[in-house]
């Protein structure tokens, strides 16, 4: 297996939708057309901050990688946020997720930037063995609201 980490290219779309399908399973997530093709034109689109990679082997796609630059406001500088990251099934073990790992933090690098950043699921113990390899876990605890369907806060109309 040699495998190659490049950027999205326009012809890539139907190949890398398969696999991001695959994420979106991965994590029970429903995967719209209209959310993958937003998705896919931020990912071709020079201007927009998200990023897109694929790993390749061969003509085949075997991993994606999407990320986007952020500020940290306490360091005084900008990283880099892993925002999905996704090796097919078939293709873990073999190297993909580090390979994809390592193109963010060569791109991280060429740009002067601080730090790689991402996140996964608690029980996701297969990556995670991956990325204790490769990085330092944090003690950071993760919060969101989903404003779709989160209840309006007493006293907001």
């Amino acid at each position: 297996m040699s495998i190659e980490v490049r950027p999205v290219r326009d012809g890539d779309f139907f190949a890398w939708l398969d696999v991001y399908a695959e994420y979106a399973r991965f994590y029970e997530t429903e995967l719209t057309d209209q959310k993958a093709l937003v998705l896919w034109s931020w990912l071709t689109d020079p201007e927009h901050e998200e990023d897109g990679y694929v790993a390749v082997d061969g003509d085949r796609i075997v991993g994606l990688a999407h990320v986007r630059e952020f500020a940290r406001p306490l360091e005084g500088d900008r990283g880099l946020f892993l925002d999905d990251l996704f090796v097919v099934e078939e293709e873990r073990g073999k190297g993909v997720g580090s390979a994809l790992i390592q193109k963010a933090r060569a791109l991280a690098e060429e740009r002067g930037l601080g730090v790689v950043q991402w996140i996964t699921a608690q029980d996701n113990a297969t990556a995670q063995k991956l990325y204790d390899a490769v990085a330092s876990r944090t003690s950071w605890v993760t919060y969101e609201i989903d404003l779709a369907s989160a209840p309006v806060e007493a006293g907001r109309a």
